[in-house]
């Protein structure tokens, strides 16, 4: 069965930064990444890193977030750094299984509030 448990929420100011981390269980994964949804507002890729490829990283986030992989541990971290008001958003932590099928499971999200 598979599994995504997030960590690494919470509260900062401005500038500010936070470690995420999504340990996935159960199956193989071929990508894993995070999204993240603001009130009002359509989710959204914020970074993945997939097997054989450089990561990918949304335009807002590109040179203040990077995502890491250890695969021996299925667990994909997220280190947001410089935060800014509009960082603010419930995280979700992605992962994809690809056998005769894709298949995307999901974290239960973790709140990140960047907040003078």
């Amino acid at each position: 069965q598979v599994q995504l448990v997030e960590s690494g929420g919470g509260l900062v100011q401005p500038g500010g930064s936070l470690r995420l981390s999504c340990a996935a269980s159960g199956s193989s994964f071929v990508a894993m990444g995070w999204y993240r949804q603001a009130p009002g507002k359509q989710r959204e890729l914020v970074a993945v890193i997939i097997i054989n490829y450089l990561p990918s990283y949304a335009d807002s986030v590109k040179g203040r977030f990077t995502i890491s992989r250890d695969n021996s541990k299925n667990t994909v971290y997220l280190h947001m750094n410089s935060l800014k008001l509009e960082d603010t958003a419930v995280y979700y932590c992605n992962a994809r299984v690809l056998n005769s099928k894709v298949t995307d499971y999901w974290g239960q999200g973790t709140q990140v509030t960047v907040s003078s």
